[in-house]
């Protein structure tokens, strides 16, 4: 029996169309008489007022290929060829077509192709379509369709429920955006978004958005952040890494999270002044790292499985208070147990530090307070015990169990979560050198005075002492470490050693080099013990374990330590430094505890001879109480004489009236029309550098000048060498070691350095012969001395000012006949002559034989001397007579 075929078929056959423009197809069986035809008719009418039956038994033989109708009419094809765009100029049109179509005020987006203009919408399901839309960030922010204008209005909320609402939330979240694409500097540059940019170089992952500027630009936000630091934190956050996955798409692989860090907030708090009041506030405040943790990994995003079905639970959000706990597997609905997935869990680094009160800021007869700090991502490993750090943080309580039991009802303990670290330290300031700050060093180090400039900067309160501020500038800069194959280790670190009679400002050098060199631990040899300078070991109270902890050389590495009153120490004590000041190292070995701990550091010690006043008729060995092996480790030795001089003294004097009267709080006006009436050294005034630009300079000599000793005059070296050995066994001082060459050539390096130099040259290798020369010539007897300077002249003159040459040979030839008119004549002596001739016998020995250019120098004419050319004398008028 034959198969009626399906209605598509009969219905596509029996077309007129399809009749005049194709044979006839085949069919499986046709259709026998009139009768069938009119059977068919009548089924058709069935069919229709039932509704078509579309899937009949042999629907798939409407898919038979069919050459006639299988093809376009050729009259309704577009056949010209048009040429490909590419992908650049395709995203160029589609993007000239979204500015216009914004002008337009068109908003085009995927998700509206499925609504229709026609569609009757509900107007409050559109505006809750368009706010997801602008809190995920499709849309910008003035395409809101409306924001909220009084945002510091909460409505009867508090802050941290007005801030979770979705409307306030991505009101937030828009206006920091908008912050952070739009401010500029006063050079008009993007600061964020250059910041941004300067993060994702070095990939990290956090930048810092000071509030003061947050303040000035958005003030309800910097209202908010304080009282509600976690929430607006974590705006803060998700804006910033959305923000940088704009600029950097494929960031997300370097790191997931991106942190803002809220610096200079405007109140430092003491940490013993915290209170009920500041729980879950931003806070900063100021303090000494007394101990780290080890960094551990800490939960962040858990995921559990169930031990009785293998489901994975999660992910849960682990937050910093509680530790979430799933309730029961949805799975089989066991309650558990439940063991953590290490693999698909997500940690962060995690580390616990113990901040103290900066000595200097406790209350006089209190004890310094303390507290733990939380440090979490990239803030862990910042700092180390000893740094000084600024901190912001929220604080927040931390509940204990053991307080409660000890106490008898709750208490919660309290812990710092910082936001912002940051540690007072060479590394952090070279971090944050701006490029300003990088082409003003690099000028002024193109500057031909610049060690001149350096030298008078340091410790510009004190007169004179031209020669120590010289060695404390090399010790600041210092020389290069060598250690070639790890084999032997030189240290490049400078020791300087001021010796000499009490009021010479000895202990205020110490504290002007504590103010501008980056990492400096002050003490003294009174306070010190042995193991208070190196390491000492304790039982820690906690888990009643041995540890170790860093001593004053210790937490100087990489800086300097001073020691004040250096012979006050007893000998014990002493000999604990040897280590450390040569090797540069300290080794332990106590309690089971076997190490060895860096000190790489330069010690600057002050001391006093014996019996308090500086002997010139005595060597220098005899006028302190100092070993053989301890002088050997000093570089640099400084005597600092007080010589009498009525003019030096004159000078002086003045200095410090001046100095007085400068910090004193007077009407300016008159205070600068004091200071301006003399003035003290024009020589030194206009070569001051500003400190805050000094102390920049310094870190950034330190860190990235690293000179190289290539061409140098071996054999100038090996002579020297020979000729002070020679004299040191004739005259029997100090004795002189191969350290001394290892001195001359620290000494050179630490020259280039305070040029920005890379290789040593040969000024650099002469200034540090006659630096050292001159702590080798001042430490002998007056009597041998003067035959020494001759002897060493030529490299005791370099770089000196013939000026300055002159005015000390002047100034000695005015002390003796000083000295020999008052044993003649007593009483009152107003002017000293000097016949010219004296002078001139003496400046022939040091080359100099034209005195005239002296004559008009300024330092000597503000000594009070006149040359009278006619009598060929100088004399000098002494300041209101000098009495017997």
């Amino acid at each position: 029996m034959s198969q009626p075929s399906s209605p598509i078929h009969s219905n596509r056959h029996t077309d007129p169309i399809s009749q005049q423009t194709s044979p006839a197809p085949d069919i499986d069986e046709p259709f026998e008489d009139e009768s069938d035809l009119l059977d068919g008719d009548h089924v058709d009418n069935e069919e229709e007022e039932e509704g078509e039956e579309l899937f009949g038994d042999n629907m798939e033989a409407d898919y038979r290929p069919m050459s006639g109708l299988d093809r376009y009419d050729p009259n309704l094809l577009d056949d010209e060829e048009y040429s490909e765009l590419s992908q650049g100029e395709r995203l160029a049109a589609e993007t000239d077509m979204r500015k216009r179509d914004r002008a337009a005020g068109i908003i085009r987006d995927d998700r509206d192709l499925l609504y229709d203009e026609t569609d009757e919408e509900d107007v409050q399901a559109r505006k809750r379509r368009m706010a997801e839309k602008a809190a995920t960030g499709i849309l910008e922010d003035a395409e809101m369709i409306e924001s909220i204008e009084n945002l510091e209005d909460t409505k009867g909320h508090s802050v941290k429920e007005w801030v979770m609402m979705l409307g306030p939330r991505t009101e937030i979240s828009n206006r920091f955006k908008s912050f952070l694409r739009t401010h500029t500097n006063s050079k008009g540059q993007y600061m964020y978004k250059e910041r941004i940019r300067h993060m994702c170089e070095s990939n990290q992952s956090s930048f810092i958005v000071e509030f003061p500027i947050l303040a000035s630009k958005e003030h309800v936000l910097a209202y908010f952040l304080p009282e509600a630091p976690y929430q607006m934190l974590e705006i803060f956050d998700e804006v910033a890494k959305e923000l940088v996955l704009t600029i950097f798409p494929s960031y997300e692989r370097v790191t997931s999270e991106i942190h803002v860090r809220i610096s200079e907030l405007p109140l430092i708090e003491e940490l013993r002044t915290f209170r009920k009041l500041h729980l879950n506030q931003l806070v900063r405040t100021l303090g000494v790292v007394t101990a780290t943790t080890g960094v551990l990994p800490q939960l962040s995003v858990v995921k559990y499985d169930c031990t009785k079905c293998n489901y994975v639970l999660g992910p849960f959000v682990q937050s910093q208070n509680t530790e979430v706990k799933p309730g029961s597997c949805p799975e089989c609905q066991s309650a558990g147990p439940f063991t953590i997935n290490m693999e698909q869990t997500i940690y962060r680094n995690y580390q616990k530090i113990t901040i103290q009160e900066s000595p200097g800021r406790i209350p006089a007869g209190r004890i310094p307070r303390s507290k733990d700090c939380i440090l979490l991502s990239d803030l862990c490993d910042r700092c180390k015990p000893g740094d000084e750090i600024d901190v912001t943080a929220i604080y927040t309580n931390n509940y204990d169990g053991s307080l409660n039991t000890e106490q008898g009802f709750p208490v919660f303990s309290t812990v710092l979560l910082a936001n912002h670290l940051f540690v007072k330290d060479s590394k952090e300031i070279v971090d944050s050198l701006t490029e300003e700050d990088i082409s003003s060093i690099l000028a002024l180090s193109k500057d031909q005075r610049i060690a001149d400039r350096i030298v008078a900067s340091i410790a510009p309160s004190i007169y004179g002492h031209e020669n120590i501020k010289r060695a404390l500038a090399l010790a600041i800069f210092g020389g290069e470490p060598k250690n070639p194959g790890n084999k032997h280790k030189v240290r490049g670190d400078i020791n300087v050693l001021l010796c000499g009679d009490p009021g010479t400002a000895k202990s205020q050098f110490l504290k002007y080099v504590e103010k501008v060199a980056p990492r400096v631990i002050f003490t003294t040899g009174q306070g010190a013990s042995a193991v208070g300078l190196t390491a000492y070991v304790r039982r820690s109270p906690i888990n009643r374990e041995w540890t170790l902890e860093a001593g004053a050389l210790v937490l100087a590495d990489h800086g300097i330590c001073l020691i004040d009153e250096f012979d006050k120490m007893n000998d014990q004590d002493r000999t604990s430094i040897h280590e450390a000041m040569e090797q540069q190292s300290i080794s332990i070995s106590k309690a089971g505890i076997v190490t060895s701990l860096h000190a790489r550091c330069a010690v600057i010690a002050a001391s006093n001879p014996i019996g308090g006043r500086y002997d010139p008729s005595m060597t220098f060995a005899e006028n302190v109480d100092l070993s053989e092996p301890i002088l050997s480790r000093f570089d640099v030795l400084c005597i600092v004489k007080d010589e009498v001089d009525p003019m030096q003294d004159r000078h002086l004097a003045k200095f410090v009236v001046n100095s007085h009267i400068k910090h004193h709080p007077t009407d300016n006006s008159e205070r600068t029309e004091r200071t301006q009436a003399v003035v003290l050294d024009p020589a030194t005034q206009n070569l001051c550098i500003p400190q805050d630009l000094l102390k920049k300079y310094i870190v950034y000599a330190k860190q990235n000048v690293h000179p190289k000793l290539t061409s140098i005059d071996q054999d100038k070296v090996a002579k020297l060498y020979s000729q002070l050995r020679q004299e040191s066994l004739a005259t029997g001082s100090l004795p002189i070691t191969v350290r001394h060459i290892e001195s001359i050539i620290r000494m050179a390096e630490a020259s280039a350095k305070m040029h920005l130099r890379d290789h040593v040259q040969e000024s650099d290798m002469n200034l540090a012969i006659r630096m050292v020369l001159d702590s080798f010539v001042d430490t002998q007897k007056y009597s041998v001395m003067k035959s020494m300077r001759q002897t060493f002249q030529k490299y005791l003159s370099y770089k000196k000012d013939h000026s300055e040459l002159l005015y000390y040979i002047l100034r000695q030839i005015t002390l003796d006949t000083l000295a020999f008119q008052k044993a003649l004549h007593g009483g009152r002596i107003t002017t000293v002559e000097i016949p010219e001739k004296d002078l001139l016998e003496r400046a022939k020995q040091i080359d100099i034989h034209n005195l005239h250019p002296f004559y008009e120098s300024d330092i000597f004419k503000t000594n009070s001397f006149i040359y009278e050319p006619r009598r060929k004398v100088i004399v000098q008028t002494l300041p209101e007579g000098i009495e017997d």
